[in-house]
């Protein structure tokens, strides 16, 4: 430390010695220019007393100023402000002082001008020529082949895209090779930033390709210079996209201007990612409310090491709870999430429950020992094929878990229960879509009777996340990096899509306001997802991003709607009444509902016909209670063999809906 700080004293001190000489040598330089060498040497001794004053001064006003404390290594723009100022000061001090003392007869009066444009001469030069060579020096220590640097052309002539390139010709010229940028707007076409030229607009790209592969310097990769916080980007990527597939190019973005020293190669920049082509507005929303729920309190979620639940204890660890349970039926997915809290969170008292909802004892238990304020239930299974192959299971978790989820909550006093849907529960066509109205129903019915004391109930409802564990889009990534080809079930397939963060943002903000806000119970919060998305457009963006193109490098094939599966999703059920909520993203719906005493016998027997294994009853039993449901062929058969049961369940299912609030 003793030894740092000495070398640091030295150079500082070596770097005044330097500017004050350099301000004697800008004065005598200036007086020479001045007077021709007779003139000088009959009062030799005055201006070479006036230099040592005036290179004084410099030292001095540099002091002050700072000038002397700049490393000459990264010397740039705000160190030449600087000298500048350091040389007007101490020009103008000099001036007042020979007044002072001589009236400025000895001394030209031009003087002190010309020595003033010596001096930034001389206090600028020496900086820039010893940058100049370090990076000359760090290039030619660099091994590799320069020849092999990645030729790319930058998309936005923009502050970026300077940034960028002043980055890569001081540190790693060798891993990239920068060869044009494009201007969408066309405002500097025909003009230079660092020495590259900004060729044109979009239209141009194709024959600005043919031009460098002409000159045997095909472009590799276009880099889009404007990075996600800048809403002018998501205009550019649709048409990006199409025109990098076309001329065989990755397309890759900037990161953040605060990383551009770390980029040494092309796996530093972010790839394009399908959430960039939603086109979504971000979302700027008041966390007062969120942090108020969660701040200081206990929450607990369910299936906390699935895609949903692993971000809400992201969101929520970072809003200050006081603990945080997280429960999970897989080992490993619990370990995971516990793992990186701990990691990113070490402060935080953290509890991992190995448990699976549909153990009732088990959840009570849990619940009872951490009394948690707030319950976020994630837990459940989500994948169509699989339950609708296995209703008994999607049941069981879906509906008989949400409902030991939520009385252990009651007997526990939690405040709030927070029960993540799905829009597949909207005029379900598959098991897992009623299983989960079914919850919904429960929810809603538990949140509208006495007998469930003060806690309160909130159902929020949405569409397909990007990325998440099962979904399509890791399944097409999978299926690129094998060579393809793409599978889409239908052409005209289409999905609502939002990104996880974003889901579980409004997740938490609905939970927030339904306290906050004392809307009415029994209703369920629906997410604005956007427009659907169709899915054979999301194949082949995905294969456009990875410089392919569809059809052509890779097959996509069309395999037919799986059981249970949908052309198109809902998020609201035309009987179901909408409201606005002061929530940017966020709808109310009031769905109709029936009696907690009826609802209890149902799942009753629902849970009695899972206990004995008796698919076809139970889902006779699913279809009578949800109206809406239109079972697969498959599910229809099953229920159709074993009709003769019929009358016997009529009993459990006969009961009057009443409207909701």
């Amino acid at each position: 430390m003793v030894r740092d700080r000495l070398r640091a004293l030295i150079s500082r001190t070596a770097v005044w010695v330097h500017d004050s000489l350099m301000g004697s040598a800008a004065f005598l330089l200036a007086v020479l220019l001045r007077l021709d060498t007779d003139l000088f040497a009959l009062n030799a001794d005055v201006y070479l007393s006036a230099a040592a004053i005036f290179g004084l001064l410099v030292g001095v006003v540099g002091y002050f100023i700072g000038t002397n404390k700049g490393v000459w290594r990264y010397a740039s723009l705000p160190d030449f402000v600087y000298i500048c100022k350091t040389a007007t000061i101490a020009a103008c001090l000099f001036v007042v002082a020979n007044f002072l003392i001589t009236r400025l007869d000895l001394i030209p009066r031009s003087v002190p001008v010309i020595a003033w444009s010596f001096l930034v001469f001389l206090l600028a030069g020496p900086r820039a020529a010893y940058r100049t060579y370090r990076n000359h020096r760090d290039r030619r220590r660099r091994p590799g082949d320069t020849h092999a640097a990645r030729r790319v052309i930058l998309v936005g002539a923009t502050d970026n895209a300077e940034a960028f390139i002043k980055a890569v010709a001081e540190r790693d010229r060798r891993n990239f090779d920068v060869l044009a940028i494009i201007d969408e707007r066309g405002r500097r076409s025909g003009r230079f930033i660092r020495g590259v030229p900004v060729v044109g607009t979009l239209d141009r790209l194709a024959e600005t390709v043919k031009r460098y592969e002409a000159l045997g310097k095909r472009p590799e990769a276009l880099i889009l210079t404007r990075t996600r916080d800048d809403y002018a980007r998501h205009a550019l990527l649709g048409e990006l996209v199409e025109l990098a597939a076309e001329q065989g190019l990755e397309l890759l973005s900037l990161p953040d201007m605060f990383d551009f020293r770390d980029i040494t190669t092309v796996s530093d920049l972010q790839p394009i990612e399908l959430e960039d082509l939603l086109e979504r507005k971000e979302r700027k929303l008041d966390t007062d409310d969120v942090a108020h729920l969660i701040g200081g309190h206990t929450v607990l979620i369910t299936g906390a090491g699935g895609s949903i639940g692993s971000e809400l204890t992201r969101q929520i660890a970072q809003l200050g709870p006081a603990r945080m349970v997280l429960v999970d039926a897989s080992e490993f997915l619990l370990y995971t999430i516990e793992s990186d809290l701990r990691r990113a969170h070490p402060e935080l008292d953290l509890h991992a429950a190995l448990c699976n909802v549909r153990e009732k004892a088990s959840v009570s238990r849990i619940m009872q020992t951490h009394r948690p304020s707030v319950v976020f239930h994630a837990a459940a299974l989500k994948h169509v094929p699989i339950v609708e192959a296995q209703p008994l299971e999607g049941l069981f978790t879906n509906t008989i878990g949400t409902r030991n989820v939520a009385e252990a909550a009651v007997a526990a006093k939690v405040e709030l229960m927070v029960m993540v849907s799905t829009d597949k529960a909207v005029n379900p066509t598959n098991v897992m879509g009623a299983s989960k109205r079914l919850a919904e129903m429960c929810c809603q019915t538990m949140d509208l009777s006495h007998e469930t004391g003060g806690t309160h109930f909130v159902t929020v409802r949405f569409g397909n996340v990007l990325g998440s564990a099962g979904s399509v889009i890791p399944l097409f990534e999978k299926q690129l990096k094998a060579g393809g080809p793409l599978t889409v079930t239908h052409p005209d397939v289409e999905r609502y899509f939002m990104t996880i963060p974003e889901a579980c943002l409004l997740i938490l903000h609905s939970a927030a306001h339904s306290l906050s806000d004392g809307w009415g119970r029994g209703q369920i919060f629906v997410l604005d997802m956007g427009k659907p998305v169709k899915i054979i457009d999301l194949a082949r963006n995905v294969i456009k991003l990875s410089g392919l193109k569809p059809e052509i490098d890779i097959q996509i094939v069309f395999t037919g709607l799986r059981p249970g599966e949908k052309l198109y999703e809902e998020l609201f059920d035309t009987q179901e009444r909408l409201a606005p909520t002061r929530v940017d993203g966020i709808f109310s719906a009031f769905p109709r509902t029936i009696e907690w005493a009826v609802l209890q016998r149902i799942i009753d027997e629902m849970k009695r016909l899972i206990e004995l294994g008796d698919a076809p009853r139970a889902l006779r039993l699913l279809k009578s209670t949800i109206p809406d449901f239109v079972p697969s062929r498959e599910i229809q058969a099953l229920i159709d063999c074993d009709s003769g049961h019929s009358a016997e369940l009529k009993t459990v299912v006969e009961f009057d809906k009443i409207p909701g609030p």
